[in-house]
């Protein structure tokens, strides 16, 4: 039996969506249901995959099965597929089954050619809408099916505008349409050497490859990596019988979401454009209008579309972003998917909608991606910096937050400087899917054109990123690499301030504020913790942090790096002379004067945390860290220590390590000098003690770093617990402790067992344990580590990405010894990697008690941690 590549929109349904595509199998859904649907055919996403097989070529059995849904259309329809008099004309549309940009613009009105156009104009009794509809297909075939620039098209429209004196191309005579379909054709001999294809099948032929191909095409597969979509999934191919919304004053076409996609109020939102047709309200060519203008206009048509969304979110519990086009007063849905939303928006229609009764409260944690609570947790413009500062224009608020950089007026140009450190707003005068790469690396995004649905705003809300578009008073020239606003002329050089909550546009940089959370964000991390079994601590070294970490909902603090405390001014100057000394007592006494800076520093965390766990890792990074490098701060030490500033010198070379992350460092500085150790053992316990007295119920958590066999670590823990033991005898008063190790080295993993007989905790230090099982220094991977992604030899970044199969071995190995030595033992991460969502929901899986990440990353993990949960008890 020959195997079935196409399916017609009413042999489908939504649950099809990894054969049919998202889109065809949502036009199949809404076929079902009733719902107007200009009827049509989805070439599945078998076909694609198929037909990189073929070498990128279409096959017998498809083509005929394509041509056997054509007549099915042509009986539907009443019309005939190249017809002289009467044609059917289609769209051809991408449909990946995940929703992506960088796929295949559309291309409406295929089928037409010098002859059909006569037919057309003659059946609709209406020339200028014909001609119209041929000089579109024209620059949307020869733009996404033959790879021609759509500005050598946009070049010769903006010409017969100027050249007739008017700015809309609407008004545009049929006969200034004739003369452009002309030349559209001449342009298309001179880029490709050949006429224009006049048979309507090979257009369509051309158009499906041309889909297929849009699989592979750049931003496609940056899109994926960013995403993690699978590369094999292929995109279907959607074939619809055209309608049109150019057809005068009682058409048009639009965009709009069943609730607003950047706050998530339940109130129809979007636009739509008389007289038009789709891509036109995406692409900016003119502003378009409200949605809610509409039901004056065409009071009956909004009536059924406002149905039609609540018909829609009810039947997908979700909020839909639905495409429409209204032909001559009559209402056609082409398209309803889950609309993207900002982070904001999303946690706002999850708690309305559990309040709707369309989701239940588990439903609603699984809906938001953890990822997407990042555009929450951004910093947004303080008060006194609006009020100082005065927006030079306005756009409109597409996607909210707050950023500030230098303008970049290329993808190109925004992505390099981003890379190389350098914050920049992308400023363009309309985005494209070609963007996309600048897009991801700016901190914002700036369009003078286009409306809330535009390239620009959609993708910046999917990606949580800040966004103003339709910035009319913003004039871009990127040959020129100027914006104007007024008589001011800005360059490459200049900061700008985009507030994307407001659509103000400020010159300079503004000062930012940590944003405030409560409300329905409160509501939804209330369920997130109701369904959560695993703890998320915080990584914090200072009051500061740990405020942040605490308002952000962090149970406990999981790394806390004493390193940290010692670089403060008032104190590096005695870890110096500690460093340096030749003697023992020399470095004791400097040890004596940093002892009561530790104990007030961990008393003061202590105390902000309160009976929340709180894991301080001893001294771990290489001593030279510390040392100065300045002629200054070397002779002020040298007089310090009564040497002569080159003894300083000599030790400062002396402490040099060729490798220094596999140096002297960690607990191997314990071993070497254990008088280090006992003073944060006794600062760390002092400061518990205090806080006992003070009536808080401290249990310290001890961490030594770096272990890699039981001996070395079982020394250090002997010098901890027996200058424990010394305060204890002192303050007369003994409290309960713990003494853990990070595991961090893989010998330390592959021999678990034996360390957790004399530990009541491991956590996991992801980021040494990455760098030492890949054998690659996180310092210096940058050199090289961006081309194993762009080759795909690295499928992600494992210092972001945990890897699963080498490192999470070793962290599977030593969870599995660990236990089996000491069924007690408390078990965590505290490397970068506990505030990735797809990590957490791993070691979640593996069994660890906790995660610990930076304060910012506390809500995304916790979100994370609580699905991982929800979809174990689903399995």
């Amino acid at each position: 039996m020959t195997e079935k590549y196409v399916y017609s929109f009413n042999e489908g349904n939504k649950d099809m969506r990894s054969l049919l595509g998202g889109k065809g199998a949502n036009l199949a859904e809404m076929t079902t249901m009733g719902i107007s649907v200009p009827y049509g055919f989805t070439v599945t996403t078998d076909a694609c995959t198929r037909f990189y097989k073929e070498d990128e070529k279409l096959w017998e059995d498809l083509n005929n099965e394509v041509s056997e849904h054509i007549k099915d259309l042509e009986k539907e329809n009443g019309k005939t597929f190249g017809s002289t008099e009467d044609p059917l004309l289609v769209s051809v549309r991408s449909g990946a089954p995940i929703s992506m940009p960088g796929m295949m613009d559309t291309i409406l009105n295929l089928g037409l050619n010098d002859d059909a156009v006569l037919g057309l104009a003659k059946k609709t009794e209406n020339e200028r809408f014909a001609y119209d509809s041929y000089r579109r297909f024209i620059q949307m075939f020869s733009d996404v099916a033959m790879g021609l620039d759509k500005n050598n098209f946009e070049k010769l429209l903006t010409a017969k505008k100027n050249d007739r004196g008017v700015e809309q191309d609407t008004e545009l005579n049929a006969d200034d349409l004739k003369e452009l379909v002309e030349e559209y054709k001449e342009k298309y001999k001179e880029l490709k050497g050949e006429d224009f294809p006049q048979e309507p099948r090979e257009q369509l032929d051309l158009a499906i490859s041309a889909v297929f191909k849009s699989w592979g095409n750049d931003r496609a597969i940056l899109y994926r990596k960013l995403n993690d979509i699978d590369d094999a999934m292929g995109t279907a191919v959607n074939i619809q019988s055209m309608v049109f919304g150019n057809m005068g004053d009682t058409s048009g076409t639009g965009v709009a979401f069943s609730r607003n996609p950047a706050t998530g109020e339940n109130k129809l939102f979007g636009e739509y454009l008389i007289n038009a047709q789709g891509e036109d309200v995406v692409a900016g060519v003119r502003t378009p209008q409200e949605i809610h203008t509409l039901n004056e206009a065409m009071p009956e048509v909004y009536e059924e579309f406002a149905t039609t969304a609540k018909k829609l979110e009810d039947h997908y519990h979700d909020m839909q972003d639905m495409e429409f086009t209204i032909q001559e007063g009559k209402l056609f849905l082409l398209q309803t998917r889950n609309g993207k939303r900002t982070a904001h928006a999303a946690v706002k229609a999850a708690v309305d909608m559990v309040e709707e009764g369309l989701i239940d409260k588990k439903e609603a944690v699984l809906r938001v991606n953890p990822k997407d609570l990042d555009g929450l947790l951004h910093p947004t413009f303080t008060n006194e910096a609006m009020k100082e500062n005065q927006a030079v224009a306005q756009g409109l608020a597409a996607s909210p937050g707050a950023a500030v950089g230098k303008i970049a007026f290329t993808a190109k140009d925004a992505a390099k400087r981003a890379s190389d450190g350098e914050q920049v707003i992308l400023i363009r005068e309309e985005t494209s899917p070609e963007d996309l790469e600048g897009m991801v690396k700016a901190n914002g995004i700036l369009t003078a054109r286009g409306g809330m649905t535009s390239h620009a705003a959609v993708v910046a809300r999917g990606m949580g990123k800040c966004c103003v578009s339709g910035a009319s008073e913003v004039h871009v020239d990127e040959d020129e690499g100027t914006m104007r606003i007024g008589d001011q002329v800005y360059t490459k050089d200049d900061t700008i301030s985009l507030d994307g909550s407001t659509g103000d546009v400020y010159i300079g940089s503004l000062e930012t504020q940590s944003p405030q959370l409560e409300g329905n964000f409160g509501t939804f991390m209330g369920w997130v913790d109701e369904f959560r079994d695993m703890k998320i601590r915080t990584n914090a070294d200072t009051p500061r942090d740990v405020e942040q970490a605490l308002d952000f909902g962090a149970e406990g603090i999981g790394l806390c790096r004493t390193e940290h405390m010692f670089f403060k001014e008032d104190r590096i100057f005695q870890v110096r002379k500690m460093i340096l000394a030749n003697d023992l007592e020399t470095r004791k006494s400097a040890l004596d004067k940093i002892l009561p800076m530790q104990e007030d520093d961990f008393y003061q965390i202590y105390t902000l945390m309160g009976d929340k766990p709180v894991t301080v890792r001893l001294l771990d990074p290489p001593l030279h860290e510390f040392l100065p490098r300045g002629e200054a701060e070397i002779k002020d030490l040298a007089l310090d220590l009564n040497i002569e500033p080159a003894r300083v010198r000599e030790r400062i070379a002396e402490l040099e390590e060729v490798n220094p992350m596999l140096g002297f460092r960690g607990l191997r500085l314990g071993v070497r000098y254990p008088e280090i150790s006992r003073m944060q053992a006794r600062a760390i316990m002092q400061a518990a003690i205090h806080c006992h007295e003070d009536g808080i119920e401290v249990v310290p958590e001890i961490m030594i770093p770096l272990s890699s066999d039981v001996k070395e670590l079982k020394y250090v823990i002997d010098e901890v617990n027996d200058e424990i033991q010394k305060v204890f005898e002192e303050k007369g008063k003994e409290i309960k402790y713990l003494v853990g190790t990070m595991i961090e080295i893989p010998r330390a993993a592959i021999t678990a067992d034996e360390i957790a007989e004399i530990t009541d905790f491991f956590s996991f230090g992801t980021n040494d344990l990455t760098q030492m099982t890949f054998g690659l220094s996180r310092d210096d991977a940058g050199k090289f580590l961006p081309l194993y992604l762009e080759k795909d030899l690295f499928a992600k970044d494992p210092f972001q990405v945990l890897d699963q199969k080498g490192v999470g071995f070793l962290v599977e190995t030593a969870v599995e010894k660990g236990r089996s030595a000491n069924k007690d033992l408390h078990l965590g991460i505290c490397g970068e990697h506990g505030g990735e969502p797809s990590t957490v929901k791993y070691l979640y899986n593996v069994g660890l008690d906790y995660a610990s990440c930076s304060p910012f990353r506390v809500p995304i993990a916790k979100l994370a941690a609580a699905q991982a949960a929800i979809e174990k008890e689903n399995k």
